[in-house]
């Protein structure tokens, strides 16, 4: 029923929209009388009264300027720390004071968004973990170009802007229809997105490039609910046993399929080592860790981590490794606890280190989970030599990974995501970082929040 209503509102917005495109080149604005601003030629403008607090120019040739980018929950948090965002919202005609309820997420989101379109500004410093002056630098790519916004503010004959450009034009109307709430949360506002744009782009408009995507596409990838896992197990380091998995509740390593289903997290059952080890002596030992799994070793998401406990009496070591190897040349990153929740990922960092990386860090983030099951973690001698090993690998943080290699740094190479029950997504390695920026700044406000 919420799908159907949210298709119908799209469907009660695009039939104005599709009149209004007709008669092109009509700007979208606050009201009928007034012109939509570019964001470019308004934000230079504020730079250059300097009237917001922290909005200001860099340098003399004007082309680096700082924004202030505060989390809206921090506790030193006030009103005039969004007042660039604000300012955005009321002159796009996205926020009327008086009217609209202040929305600080949704004014700094459509902010960042409507810059991150614009190929003559980048994004050249993120200082938004700054604790004392959290900002971000922007520069134009070169003063010519920032020369090239004043122009767009000199209105013709007719008081329109004499560089007005269709295509823009349009891209901030899918702004104002897609960008603004529906009357159903969750997953219903972003399966219709892409599909009303397809629509509003086919009515004779081929010509016009795809606008940018609102709903984050990495997200959906990284929904609890899409989560998979490679669970591959190693008896004195030989592999026995090796599944991916679809669990979205969680996962347990269990030694014996009598296990109880009524816990949750699905139950993986290790194998028997009878058919894989021929040591009498080594098997008996195997078959004791096994045992020992009791109810099992739980891992499972909740929010942006990954959380593991053991459930039975055999002790289990982890560690964030390599994926081809465990790093057994040191201690490791912790013990399971018993009966009790233990972090054994934090989201937020990996994303982090993806983007470091796609700058050109060097150092690959880490993403697999190794857990050695009843025996200390194996760090003065190799891992073959322990009874039984895991490896478990997260695959969306795998093909993340996977998506920054072959992106690379250059910004004209596109990589391809793609999601299960959805169309690829072809993204420039900067919609790809500037996506992995949005997620590591949402993660950033709700771990705030939570604090």
């Amino acid at each position: 029923m919420g799908e159907r209503f949210a298709l119908w509102r799209v469907r009660e917005c695009v039939c104005p929209l599709t009149r209004r495109l007709r008669n092109f080149p009509v700007c979208a604005g606050p009201s009928m009388g007034t012109p939509k601003p570019r964001i470019l030629p308004w934000l230079v403008s504020q730079l250059d009264l300097g009237q917001l607090k922290g909005v200001a120019w860099l340098d003399e040739t004007r082309t680096r300027f700082r924004i202030p980018w505060k989390h809206g929950l921090r506790q030193d948090a006030q009103m005039a720390d969004f007042g660039i965002f604000q300012a955005w919202a009321e002159a796009s005609g996205a926020y009327t004071p008086g009217k609209d309820k202040p929305d600080l997420s949704t004014w700094k989101r459509n902010f960042r968004s409507a810059l991150n379109r614009k190929e003559v500004l980048r994004l050249a410093d993120d200082r938004s973990k700054d604790p004392f002056d959290p900002h971000k630098v922007y520069e134009f790519v070169t003063p010519a170009a920032r020369d090239f916004v004043h122009l767009d503010t000199s209105p013709d004959t007719n008081g329109k802007s004499s560089l007005s450009d269709p295509q823009e034009d349009l891209l901030d109307l899918l702004d104002d229809l897609v960008l603004g709430p529906l009357p159903d949360e969750g997953s219903s506002g972003q399966a219709i997105a892409p599909d009303h744009s397809q629509l509003l782009l086919s009515a004779s408009l081929d010509s016009v490039p795809r606008p940018a995507l609102q709903d984050n596409p990495l997200r959906q990838l990284l929904a609890e609910e899409q989560w998979e896992f490679e669970v591959t197990a190693f008896y004195r380091g030989r592999q026995v046993f090796q599944q991916t998995l679809f669990c979205p509740g969680g996962l347990r390593l269990v030694g014996t399929a009598a296990d109880n289903r009524t816990l949750p997290g699905q139950p993986v059952t290790l194998p028997d080592p009878e058919e894989f080890l021929a040591d009498r002596l080594a098997r008996e030992y195997v078959r004791h860790v096994l045992k020992g799994l009791g109810k099992g070793l739980a891992l499972w998401r909740s929010g942006q981590c990954l959380w593991a406990q053991r459930l039975g009496h055999s002790h289990s070591f982890w560690a964030l490794g390599e994926e081809l190897l465990p790093d057994s040349g040191r201690g490791p990153d912790g013990e399971v606890p018993k009966d009790k929740d233990g972090e054994v990922f934090d989201l937020g960092p990996f994303v982090a280190d993806l983007i470091a990386f796609m700058e050109g860090s060097g150092h690959s983030p880490r993403y697999t989970l190794w857990f050695c099951v009843g025996e200390s973690w194996p760090q003065d001698q190799p891992w073959v030599k322990r009874l039984v090993m895991v490896k478990v690998v997260p695959t969306c943080l795998k093909e993340l990974l996977e998506m920054a290699r072959e992106g690379g740094a250059s910004s004209l190479r596109t990589v391809d995501l793609h999601i299960s029950n959805s169309q690829p997504v072809s993204l420039t390695s900067d919609q790809y970082k500037a996506y992995l920026q949005d997620l590591v700044e949402d993660m950033d406000f709700q771990a705030t929040g939570d604090t």
